[in-house]
This record gives C-alpha cells, sequence and structure tokens, in this order.
C-alpha cells in the first residue's frame, strides 16, 4: 500500500467577476447530478480556452 501524503493545494487568487445568468444557469444545467462544482467547471473551461488560443497562435 502507497503511503499517505498530505495533499498540496496550489495557491489561489480571489478575483469577483459577474457571469451572465444564462452562463450560469447553462453551467449548472451541465454540472447537474456531477460531483463537478461551479468553480471547477469554469476553472477547467479557462483553462481548456486558453490552451486552445496558444496552440492557435503558436501555428501562425
Amino acid at each position: 500500500m502507497p503511503s499517505f501524503k498530505i495533499p498540496v493545494i496550489p495557491p489561489t487568487t480571489n478575483k469577483t467577476i459577474r457571469f451572465p445568468e444564462d452562463v450560469v444557469k447553462n453551467v449548472e444545467r451541465v454540472i447537474a447530478g456531477t460531483s463537478c462544482t461551479f468553480t471547477a467547471f469554469i476553472i477547467a473551461a479557462v483553462r481548456s480556452a486558453v490552451e486552445q488560443i496558444e496552440t492557435t497562435e503558436n501555428k501562425k
């Protein structure tokens, strides 16, 4: 059995942003019934968008 390792939580920064109501409703609908939080979904979506933009820019 592997030894227990204390998880490391990456540093975070609080940012206050406003989402259009339709975006909030769509995200909540998509994550309903999952263990995904609104924040986790938004972080994953932003990371994906940044990766796509950087990939596209590198192909130019």
